[in-house]
């Protein structure tokens, strides 16, 4: 069984962490506590049969480096020796990766909590800010971040220690609050009869909101994927595209601002995720805004509070890396998440 670890344990270098998605895995290896991550190419999950063949072929076989522990952000949640990733065919054990791979120790985290840590420490070139408000300092802040679902969490200051705080926020319920919401919802594809945040704000979501908004404009769709309605609408090819872009930018600012008041997140509130960054160039950043802070009565409070955008790809794997060196300055429960060889 996974066992505890005192959080003031330094952890051995060197160090493997790496982010799991989906699709899409990134490894790097730390080699001492001042040193900047060794990056390895990133890899197609479909690619390998599972993790442990990825980390031999894509890190070990390309290094002399052997490392001693391991901190892994994985997409899915932790629950015993087995972990299923939720949209990957891969199971992590990490007890058959100790025996196989040499690592001594390995800690395994969920996704949203490692973009957690990164904005504990996010630098200002790695983030971009949505009008106005000011970080204060020691206060509490929140990540979400649509890509293959909608993920979300906090990080609270306590004790002198980061804490992060995941959970599935991306499933709050999503309502209408506009007259064009209300021609809207009854098109959208419910999960039970529910419309959550992530039926809307997630690659899905995208198509899921375009054909919606085709239906009301009585228009057959002709895009089936996230990707052909981001480019449809950065190069103005297709009105229900750019509409739908726009309106999934404005719903985000909508939760986003949701997600700022559950926190009180005066530390800013930050989005992360492929897809946002993407549709950047064509974002209606006043309609964020402004979605953002539509919290009547606490409009007066929202507009203090910062909303950034992190534009750094690469931001689970930089807070795994701050986490691995100095585990001491977070409040990271490792129980049941902690292996050892």
């Amino acid at each position: 069984m996974a066992s505890t670890r005192d959080s003031n344990d330094a952890l051995k270098f060197p160090i493997l962490i790496g982010d799991i998605g989906g699709t899409n895995a990134r490894f790097a290896i730390i080699v001492d506590a001042y040193a900047e991550p060794k990056m390895f190419p990133v890899v197609q999950t479909a690619d390998f049969e599972n993790i442990d063949e990825a980390i031999q072929e894509s890190v070990l076989d390309k290094t002399s480096l052997q490392p001693k522990s391991a901190v892994l952000a994985v997409a899915g949640p932790i629950d015993g020796d087995e972990i299923d990733l939720t949209n990957c065919p891969w199971i992590v054990r990490p007890k058959l990766m100790i025996e196989k791979l040499g690592i001594a120790e390995i800690i395994v985290l969920n996704d949203f909590e490692a973009q957690a840590l990164a904005i504990s420490s996010l630098k200002e070139d790695a983030r971009t800010q949505i009008g106005g408000g000011v970080i204060r300092e020691g206060a509490s802040r929140a990540v979400l971040g649509p890509g293959t679902g909608l993920g979300v969490a906090g990080l609270v200051r306590a004790r002198n220690m980061w804490i992060p705080v995941a959970g599935e926020g991306g499933h709050i319920d999503m309502g209408p609050r506009t007259e064009r919401d209300l021609q809207i919802w009854p098109h959208l594809q419910t999960i039970e009869e529910r419309i959550s945040g992530e039926q809307i704000l997630c690659g899905r979501g995208l198509v899921n909101l375009y054909h919606a908004i085709c239906a009301v404009k009585s228009v057959e769709p002709s895009l089936e994927t996230p990707q052909a309605i981001t480019e449809a609408a950065i190069n103005r090819m297709d009105a229900e595209a750019g509409e739908a872009v726009d309106l999934f930018a404005t719903y985000l600012g909508r939760i986003a601002g949701d997600i700022a008041l559950v926190f009180m997140a005066r530390g800013g509130v930050f989005i992360g995720g492929g897809i946002f960054q993407r549709l950047i160039p064509v974002v209606k950043k006043d309609h964020v805004r402004a979605a953002f802070e539509d919290k009547a009565p606490h409009s007066a409070l929202m507009r203090e509070i910062p909303l950034y955008v992190v534009t750094e790809p690469l931001a689970a794997l930089a807070g795994l890396a701050t986490f691995a060196r100095t585990p001491r300055f977070f409040g990271l429960e490792t129980t049941g998440r902690r292996w050892v060889g």
